[in-house]
Order: structure tokens, then sequence, then C-alpha cells
């Protein structure tokens, strides 16, 4: 059940991440309002697996997943570059991501 936390509180990462730059600086209350409840929903869940999860796995699967979610939604749909280098480095944290499951 852990490891279902951890993936839910990656991927409302990736939300408050988007909705955070959709808030124009916090100037926006809609889109500022949903980066605050997803923020608080991540770290909750977070914290959730933190009690059966070892804090370097389940604190680097939760960035991972942040990082490699904010660097899709930007390109999918912010329309942000995607350079080779910029698709290795997602390459190299989702390879990372795996080697930190497998070694638990």
């Amino acid at each position: 059940m852990a490891w279902i936390y951890l993936v839910i509180a990656g991927l409302l990462e990736v939300i408050w991440a988007y909705t955070m730059k959709l808030s124009d600086g916090f100037t926006r209350l809609s889109y500022s309002s949903i980066t605050i409840v997803a923020m608080i929903a991540s770290f909750g869940l977070l914290s959730v697996a933190m009690k059966s999860l070892p804090l370097g796995t389940a604190y680097t699967i939760w960035t991972g997943i942040g990082a490699v979610g904010a660097f899709v939604v930007g390109i999918f749909v912010l329309g942000e570059v995607a350079s080779p280098m910029r698709i290795l480095a997602a390459v190299l944290i989702v390879g990372g991501l795996v080697l930190m499951k497998l070694s638990t």
C-alpha cells in the first residue's frame, strides 16, 4: 500500500508543479488553490508512505516521479523543447528510480 501512496503523491507533485506554473506567481486564485491543495495532499501521502519505506527510497522516488512527470507535462502540454540531452537526463532519472525500487 505504501508504494501506491507514494506513486499518487508523486503524481500530485506533477499536478502542483503544473498548476503553480499556471498560477502566474500565485496571482490566479483558482490555480493557486489547486496548487496548495495538491501540495498538502502530496506531502500527506508521502508522509504516510514513509511510515514503512526508507526515507531515501521514498523521497527519491517521489521527487523522481515529480521531476520526470513535470518534464513530460512541459513538453506535451506547455510545448517546451525536447532536446536529446534533456531526454537523456529524464531517461537517467527513470533508470535511477528503477534501481532504487529494486534495491528495497
